[in-house]
């Protein structure tokens, strides 16, 4: 039992690291009453970003690209939706449509059709002495990638700004009365560009770490809708850090289910393994809607 629990164990905190990333950047941005539906983009540019930048200054250079192609789609997202105040659906599923043609095209015109073979340094497990010998969990837990470790404390962290800082509560009340926000003197353009940018710079990490942590090379469209599962993740946690990081383990627990389902030999259709994930999720995301309550401006014209 033991030797299944572990690989289980591995595999859900593995699939749920890129969502929890995606998905606590966009928990920034739907603080502030916006929504970006082309986080889905940012995480596709950041994958790619990640594969330019290791194939020139190795893992560092390609968690860098990752963060650089994240933040060049939330800058977009920014200008046409505080600058030239188009709205924010559709400027969100333009960007997404943008980033597949885009890295499309860069991939075969920079790597050729051979492209697919190509692989990129990636980011081995980094045991913690002590904790990552502990049975059953330590293996799962604690011999994972710098990046994993990275989300860890990012959830909490981010719990902990919103809560108990002047700037955490400042981007919660614009989220609920921008009116009132500049009443206070509060620069809620300003503040939302931020969220914006780092929600996009979160995105394109998690796109890095989908390259450098576990594929260790590039594919076409390998986001995979990560990006609008992630959207999915932030109501399910019901916009609060700690929330959405157990909603991205929700999720990589079904996505490891769906594994081990596969590994046992059960004599199904793929697709329905393929689909078991987002059946669950949408299974947990319709129970939550009712209790769950958004921001007050979130998706109102700006």
């Amino acid at each position: 039992m033991t030797d299944a629990i572990t690989p289980f164990l591995a595999a859900t905190i593995r699939t749920a690291t890129p969502l929890a990333l995606a998905a606590l950047g966009e928990l920034l941005v739907e603080r502030t009453g916006l929504i970006n539906i082309g986080l889905e983009g940012a995480v596709l540019a950041g994958a790619f970003g990640a594969l330019a930048g290791a194939s020139l200054g190795g893992v560092a250079g390609g968690y860098a690209g990752a963060m650089v192609g994240g933040l060049l789609v939330a800058a977009l997202f920014a200008l046409c939706v505080l600058v030239l105040r188009a709205d924010q659906i559709i400027t969100g599923m333009a960007l997404t449509l943008l980033a597949v043609g885009a890295t499309g095209t860069m991939y075969r015109a920079v790597y050729g059709t051979a492209g697919a073979a190509l692989h990129a340094p990636t980011s081995g497990p980094w045991a913690i002495p002590g904790l990552a010998s502990i049975p059953v969990v330590g293996e799962a837990l604690f011999d994972q990638p710098i990046v994993t470790y990275i989300t860890y404390l990012l959830a909490p962290a981010l719990a902990w700004w919103l809560a108990r800082t002047h700037g955490g509560l400042a981007l919660r009340a614009i989220g609920e009365r921008p009116d009132a926000a500049v009443a206070a003197g509060i620069a809620v353009r300003k503040v939302r560009a931020l969220a914006i940018l780092a929600g996009g710079l979160l995105g394109g990490l998690a796109g890095g770490t989908l390259v450098l942590a576990q594929a260790g090379t590039f594919v076409e469209n390998m986001s995979a809708g990560r990006g609008f599962i992630a959207l999915a993740i932030v109501v399910l946690g019901r916009w609060r850090p700690l929330g959405v990081a157990l909603g991205a383990l929700l999720f990589g627990a079904a996505s490891a289910l769906q594994f081990a389902f596969q590994a046992m030999g059960w004599a199904a259709p793929y697709q329905l393994f393929l689909a078991a994930p987002y059946l669950l999720t949408l299974a947990a995301l319709a129970g939550a809607m009712g209790r769950a309550r958004a921001p007050a401006a979130l998706g109102r014209p700006i």
